[in-house]
């Protein structure tokens, strides 16, 4: 049964009723066709008109739907196979933090991604998306594979940023981050990042470092929460909304701003209604930048990433 947002109410309503009208229809012989047309259509201009006007901190809302597609999902979607590479070589295997070689419509690359998991079980096992430094440190070893063999990097983003706990930052967090991020820029190889749900502060430029950054429709990239950001400016994360709006966090925002380099459309509703469709739009933008991409020489990735980033603000 999908989740309805907040916001959401109204449609929720109308989507109950016409449920209950198909029930009824099932059951006897009334017939209830035409009000059951009239009540989808209903819902389908009300669905349309409240995504066409949706804040950011709505949109942070969508990019955080708990049905949202995964890494996971992703996997299984985009690519034709998929084979797991596993831990840092150092400490352990960082479960937030997914990565392994991978084949898009019959182009070989490195894929990496957060994994926020998709029930109670699985999100405390993968720590909600919130990576460690092992899971930093994971994605340097991986990214050095790719150096290695001549692979493009393709990482998906979707955090609300790195464990913030006493034990990361005692295996030095900060350093992980910092050294996953360097590696990013310093490729030879071309790279692909996509955020596709919440790009959460260092969580997420350390492995969105790349040549081109692709955003969902719906998602959200920042340095803080809306809600982190609210608490330091006016000492009450109530105040989120007004943060979200005031920090530019949106995909159109974020193009604007050149942070962001394509935005990829999401099914009427966010990619939860839809993640087939949503996924499919992703892998379409993704074989595109690669053959793009593929086109320049090692310096010229380097130049060109290098070039991006240095002009950010």
């Amino acid at each position: 049964m999908l989740t309805f947002l907040d916001f959401e109410k109204p449609i929720a309503e109308l989507e109950a009723r016409v449920g209950e009208l198909k029930d009824t229809a099932r059951g006897g012989d009334l017939d209830l066709d035409s009000e059951i047309e009239r009540l989808e259509a209903k819902s389908d201009k009300l669905l349309r008109e409240t995504y066409s006007r949706l804040t950011p901190w709505q949109k942070a809302q969508v990019a955080r739907h708990p049905e949202r597609p995964h890494f996971r999902d992703y996997v299984a979607g985009l690519t034709e196979d998929f084979t797991p590479l596993a831990g840092d070589r150092a400490f352990a295997d960082d479960q937030a933090i997914l990565g392994g070689l991978a084949r898009i419509d019959g182009r070989k690359v490195m894929l990496i991604g957060h994994e926020k998991g998709a029930d109670t079980a699985s999100r405390l096992r993968h720590n909600f998306g919130m990576a460690k430094p092992e899971g930093y440190r994971k994605a340097i070893r991986l990214m050095d594979l790719a150096d290695r063999f001549g692979l493009p990097v393709v990482s998906l983003v979707d955090t609300p940023g790195a464990f913030p706990g006493v034990q990361a930052e005692e295996r030095g967090q900060a350093e992980a981050i910092a050294r996953s991020t360097e590696r990013g820029l310093a490729l030879k190889v071309p790279s692909i990042a996509a955020i596709v749900g919440e790009g959460g502060s260092g969580g997420a430029v350390a492995i969105a470092a790349a040549n081109r950054v692709l955003m969902f429709e719906h998602a959200v990239y920042s340095v803080i929460s809306p809600e982190g950001c609210a608490s330091i400016l006016w000492r009450t994360a109530d105040k989120a909304a007004d943060a979200a709006e005031a920090m530019k966090i949106t995909a159109a925002d974020l193009l604007g701003l050149k942070v962001a380099d394509r935005i990829v459309p999401e099914p009427l509703g966010g990619a939860h209604r839809d993640p087939a469709a949503a996924i499919a739009n992703l892998k379409a933008a993704i074989v595109e930048e690669l053959d793009g991409l593929g086109k320049l020489s090692p310096d010229e990735l380097r130049a060109a990433r290098r070039e991006k980033f240095l002009a950010i603000g």
